[in-house]
């Protein structure tokens, strides 16, 4: 219920959001708020972070549909609120990007992700451009690695030091 719940959520924030900025947002103007930590850039993604593979957008699609397959796989066995919760954001992030990558322009398994959060300049002049579900998947791939690195697995137990 926790992944479901967080990967639900994920998406419908990330898909407000999205729908926010393509309303209020104009590209060329961005808007800076925080005093200049973040700025509103309004930009459409045909690529991975920092627009890596644009000529290839149709691939990114194929690579979410098999990490939503393996998350599927691994929810069945799924004991650990921790885990669940970081499976639950990279769903969730995945399934928001995967939606631009369906269903906007320039067509189906073509289309553009849709980006607006740049911190510290606008349009990544210091860091690349993202979204809510950029930030739900690099969340969530972190708190997994913690959760690998303390031992902690996903049927709820915690691996310890030696075995005797």
């Amino acid at each position: 219920m926790v992944l479901a719940a967080v990967a639900v959520l994920a998406v419908a924030l990330d898909q407000l959001v999205k729908h926010l900025s393509t309303e209020n947002l104009t590209e060329g103007e961005p808007v800076r708020i925080l005093g200049g930590l973040v700025y509103l850039s309004l930009l459409r993604n045909s690529g991975a972070a920092f627009s890596l593979g644009s000529d290839y957008t149709w691939v990114f699609p194929l690579v979410t549909v098999a990490v939503v397959t393996w998350i599927f796989v691994l929810s069945r066995r799924l004991r650990s609120v921790p885990w669940a919760l970081a499976l639950g954001l990279v769903l969730g992030g995945a399934l928001g990007n995967l939606t631009d990558r369906l269903f906007r322009a320039p067509g189906f398994l073509h289309g553009h992700v849709v980006d607006m959060i740049s911190a510290f300049g606008p349009y990544g002049q210091y860091f690349a451009v993202f979204n809510i579900a950029d930030s739900c998947l690099s969340v969530g791939v972190v708190l997994a690695v913690l959760l690998e690195l303390t031992g902690r697995q996903r049927d709820g137990t915690r691996l310890t030091g030696k075995k005797k």
